[in-house]
């Protein structure tokens, strides 16, 4: 009998399990892939290292810092900074028609661009910024309110406006058109007032330090055991059946699944699901014969748009959205030196997952090689073309995203409607990660924090 079964070994399931083995609980991770990380994991492919997921570390904070998310996690689960061994942004940028805003680690240089490139505004945005630091992630009665709504009462220039909510509607956010204002709250302060970072080797080293620690604390970690089912007796979960049929007990059960995904587990009916979210994408990875600065570039994350009104939705009429998109070059931190082997370019468009899962084998293949040359072209509008230079490459669909996460239609962000404090309709079974409302790297690491302390670390 275990104290707690976590169902999926990425970063909120480890921190949650590190969280509880710390005080002696019996906890089992279980994992039914053969790789740790969820869509936040690596791999290696014709010699080379690759990251999927992870651009950036968000919510970025120095060395000694003790205040903000990134410091709460460290004393959380009991690391060093060095552990995490973070390299800041060089800088980034939201690039539009006729309009670029910079933006890096010290909120000051958004500010002097926003009052440079829209001055009737610069007020406006310090009073959007003071509306929302002391805002409460967790008020549940706040959360779902309008962003566009709430925005355009304190930005009164639209294209700012979608300029701000490019980026952080890209970096975390499961409704389309809209934002939940909590989440815009979250984003934000994670993007512009903190702002991004890099382990210096890349996901792998914090995947590898959260498993070396849930182990040393006598964790359970098994993988290719998948959970076929949650077995509910009395409104309760008693324990899951595996998908080769072991049954394990437990007194609680944590699933960082999704909600959608949980409640299916769980027996739930379709009908009485919460919906599942829309949003996916594909990434192309291009390896580069040289570094990215070589060809001029030097940002380290561009968000950019083709036109003065930004569309976050499933695409309409094509497979993919070339519009907009999110180029990461994850050279262009401040390392001391080049620690990569190689110039890496990784650009993100928006995709449907239904179109992507009607292709047949070879029409997949060629879908891939088509996208990847769109998505380059796409890039080559908002920075240096770097096609010819390009000596390897991999691309991640839909498809892919669905295979790593479970999440219906490979929705990154999981289901639009989030559950803030973690509760399903039983009484001891869980929720964390994505749909319990925090993203990216160090959300998702809180995520699994958050719910732990809150449910599990009681008799309950």
């Amino acid at each position: 009998m275990y104290d707690t079964i976590i169902i999926g070994a990425g970063l909120s399931g480890l921190a949650a399990g590190i969280r509880l083995a710390h005080y002696d609980k019996r906890v089992c991770i279980l994992e039914r892939h053969t790789t740790i990380g969820g869509l936040n994991s690596f791999y290696r492919q014709r010699g080379r290292d690759f990251d999927v997921g992870l651009h950036a570390v968000t919510n970025y904070a120095p060395q000694g810092s003790r205040r903000g998310p990134l410091a709460r996690l460290l004393r959380q689960l009991r690391f060093r900074w060095e552990d995490f061994a973070l390299v800041p942004q060089a800088g980034s940028s939201v690039a539009f028609p006729g309009v670029t805003l910079r933006f890096n680690n010290d909120f000051r240089l958004f500010e002097a661009e926003v009052a440079a490139q829209f001055p009737d505004q610069k007020d406006n945005l310090r009073k959007l910024v003071a509306q929302l630091i002391d805002y409460d992630d967790l008020d549940g009665s706040l959360f779902q309110r309008s962003t566009r709504a709430l925005l355009a009462e304190s930005i009164t220039d639209p294209l700012l406006r979608e300029m701000i909510l490019c980026p952080v509607m890209w970096y975390g956010n499961a409704r389309e058109r809209d934002m939940d204002f909590g989440q815009f709250c979250i984003m934000f302060r994670s993007i512009f007032l903190e702002g991004f970072a890099r382990p210096l080797a890349g996901v792998r080293l914090i995947l590898r330090n959260l498993v070396r620690r849930f182990r040393s604390l006598g964790g359970e970690l098994r993988l290719r055991s998948g959970v076929r089912r949650i077995q509910i007796e009395d409104g309760r979960a008693v324990g899951v059946e595996l998908d080769n049929g072991e049954q394990l007990e437990a007194r609680h059960v944590l699933s960082s699944a999704g909600i959608v995904e949980t409640m299916r587990m769980s027996g739930e009916r379709k009908e009485l699901s919460p919906e599942p979210g829309q949003m996916s994408f594909i990434e192309s990875i291009a390896v580069l014969d040289r570094l990215p600065r070589e060809l001029g570039h030097h940002q380290t994350i561009v968000f950019f748009n083709d036109s003065e009104t930004f569309h976050w939705e499933r695409p309409q009429d094509e497979i993919c959205d070339a519009r907009s998109g999110v180029i990461c070059s994850p050279n262009n931190f401040l390392y001391d030196g080049d620690v990569l082997p190689d110039g890496i370019l990784r650009v993100t468009l928006m995709a449907d997952y239904d179109r992507w899962c009607q292709l047949s084998a070879d029409e997949y293949r060629l879908a891939k090689l088509h996208w990847f040359e769109r998505t380059l072209a796409s890039a080559a509008r908002f920075v240096p073309d770097c096609r010819q230079h390009v000596i390897d490459m991999d691309m991640f669909t839909p498809r892919t995203i669905q295979r790593y996460t479970w999440h219906d239609n490979g929705a990154v962000y999981g289901a639009p409607e989030k559950r803030l404090d973690g509760r399903t309709k039983f009484a001891n079974l869980f929720i964390c990660g994505t749909d319990q409302g925090y993203v990216g790297i160090v959300g998702s690491l809180l995520s699994g924090i958050l719910v732990a302390n809150r449910h599990l670390l009681g008799d309950s």
